[in-house]
């Protein structure tokens, strides 16, 4: 299945990105929610903290198994959405949408353009056999 929002770009390892500014809302894909089945238990990364593109910097965990969530981009968390944790399942209800996880003040805006965009990301989860 295709993702649903076109302006939304993604990542190797199932991470989405919208970006507005130098700001990007960061969570995980419709496709990796769904293989992960119905999340239990969130765990955010502290707002401050200073990430590195590629780094594990949360876990999602579902009744089958927990997920590290990578960051996509570089820069330094500014927000996080505390709704998830206290209900995994937003994620599994809007995962590209109220269920995002965390907010980056990026480092490189243009380091976004390296990520797939949703037709890319159809064709890499094709690939994957998924």
């Amino acid at each position: 299945m295709p993702p649903k929002t076109p302006d939304i770009r993604y990542s190797r390892d199932h991470e989405w990105v919208r970006l507005d500014g130098d700001i990007a809302t960061i969570g995980i894909s419709d496709h990796a929610q769904e293989a992960l089945g119905d999340l239990v238990f969130v765990e955010l990364p502290q707002v401050d903290r200073d990430l590195e593109a590629g780094e594990a910097c949360a876990v999602v965990e579902s009744v089958k198994a927990a997920s590290d969530v990578f960051a996509p981009l570089a820069g330094k968390v500014v927000e996080t959405n505390g709704a998830v944790v206290d209900e995994p399942a937003l994620i599994n209800g809007d995962a590209e949408g109220e269920g995002w996880l965390f907010r980056l003040e990026i480092d490189d805006p243009d380091a976004v353009e390296a990520l797939m965009d949703a037709a890319a990301y159809a064709a890499f989860l094709e690939e994957e056999g998924a």
